[in-house]
């Protein structure tokens, strides 16, 4: 033992760079073991994600063939539910039925984009854009005058009769105002609201209207969100699919 620790004695004394190298080499290596490690602990995860990923894969097959066994037709009501969604709400759509107002799409009513609504006043029926990204339904409403009534506010508005295409005057009760800003102007304007029956298919309710000047508009009103949430849904690609009614009987309902 001492010959030989002798002889590694006298290489480190006369060879130093091999003595240099054998330190670095030394101190290294637990660097290089952490390494190999960390590397091993990553590889070993990664091993994980890919197979608990195949797992959910796995599963989420079984559970809509599963859902297909139990509830055959479940997949194209489905893809139906896809292709007639609107902005404002999603449903499947159905058949209109024979003798009733509108298609029925879990318990919510389908509508076009263009349908036929009865207002009440003045008790007559207009072409009416359905749009579910308007807020507030609005009517054409020309030569708009505000006064008072017994101390409260009115305004007197007309409208264009559907099919004599003559001015129709109109008096309600001025609920308040909105700020508008109209594509182009940098400034809002502040519009009247009124509150008006209407009848839309088997929906009749009594809204808010937002009075505006529609003349450069092919339908002279306009129903949005304040009558369409929670109600109905809307297919964009189709018109008129209510059927028209006889209102007179329900005249001054509400």
């Amino acid at each position: 033992m001492r010959i030989a620790h002798s002889s590694f004695t006298k290489i480190c004394r006369n060879y130093p760079i091999i003595t240099f190298a054998l330190l670095m080499l030394s101190a290294c290596n637990p660097q290089a073991d952490n390494l190999s490690e960390r590397e091993a602990r990553i590889n070993a995860r990664e091993s994980e994600l890919v197979t608990l990923f195949a797992e959910l894969v796995e599963q989420r097959k079984s559970l809509e063939k599963h859902a297909s066994d139990k509830f055959p037709g479940t997949q194209e009501n489905s893809n139906a539910d896809k292709r007639n969604a609107c902005s404002c709400d999603a449903g499947s759509t159905s058949t209109p039925k024979q003798g009733g107002t509108s298609a029925k799409t879990n318990t919510k009513t389908l509508l076009g984009g263009v349908e036929s609504v009865y207002l009440d006043p003045p008790g007559l029926e207009f072409s009416a854009r359905i749009d579910t990204g308007a807020q507030t339904s609005s009517l054409n409403a020309l030569d708009v005058v505000e006064f008072e009534r017994d101390g409260k506010p009115f305004v007197r508005f007309s409208m264009i009769h559907p099919e004599t295409k003559e001015k129709i005057e109109l008096t309600r009760r001025l609920r308040r105002y909105v700020r508008v800003k109209e594509l182009g102007n940098k400034e809002s304007k502040r519009r009247p609201v009124v509150r008006m029956r209407v009848v839309l298919a088997d929906l009749d309710e009594q809204i808010n209207f937002t009075l505006e000047n529609r003349s450069r508009f092919k339908h002279q009103v306009l129903i949005g969100r304040n009558l369409l949430q929670d109600l109905a849904t809307v297919d964009v690609s189709k018109k008129y699919t209510t059927v028209k009614t006889d209102h007179s009987e329900t005249a001054g309902k509400k």
